[in-house]
């Protein structure tokens, strides 16, 4: 894995384009984004036996390049322009060694303090279904959706974050929400065919 950070630390595409104030510390940056970072690579496909390992390689890099943010732009895009790449890496590697991802990670959404047991078990599925259904989608239109309906990044942050124009961007979410509303019909489909065969 060191080959691929080293290769993202020099990549151009992730260099810090970061309207916001320059972080004053790696700490800061690793306390109000830690969420989002795990979060993020969970929803883009990380699978759960490298997620640890893949949000330590995001801040791993955020630490080296930290001195480089020149606050262009927020630090969560800045973030995303480095998440996206460390994903991408830990997903090709989970493929090449046909990994599949846990759902045990859904129990980190679940605050069973506050919930009572038949709604954790409830919003355990819905976070499971969501994955499910962003796991149809090719990785350009999943950045897109999650940035925009998950994370509320405007288009022009999802445009600076992934390198792409904004029209692009409204394409990419637009195409990304036409394809999840066809799987879902298609999930709820499925499953009232299995309810009806087990009657």
């Amino acid at each position: 894995m060191q080959l691929a950070l080293t290769a993202i630390d020099d990549d151009p595409a992730v260099a810090p384009a970061g309207a916001a104030r320059a972080p004053s510390s790696f700490d800061e940056v690793y306390g109000e984004h830690f969420d989002f970072v795990w979060r993020s690579a969970r929803r883009l496909g990380v699978p759960e036996s490298a997620l640890d390992d893949c949000v330590q390689d995001v801040f791993i890099v955020v630490h080296r390049r930290l001195g480089d943010f020149e606050g262009r732009s927020s630090v969560r895009t800045w973030l995303f322009g480095i998440l996206r790449r460390v994903v991408r890496d830990h997903r090709a590697t989970a493929r090449d060694r046909a990994t599949s991802h846990d759902d045990a990670a859904l129990s980190r959404l679940v605050d069973t303090h506050t919930e009572a047991p038949d709604e954790s078990a409830a919003r355990a599925e819905a976070a499971r279904v969501l994955n499910a259904l962003l796991e149809t989608l090719d990785d350009d239109k999943r950045e897109a959706f999650v940035l925009s309906e998950l994370e509320q990044f405007s288009a022009p942050e999802i445009a600076e974050a992934t390198g792409v124009n904004v029209n692009t961007v409204y394409a990419r979410v637009r195409a990304a929400k036409h394809e999840l509303e066809q799987a879902l019909a298609r999930l709820r489909h499925n499953r009232a065919w299995s309810q009806r065969c087990a009657k």
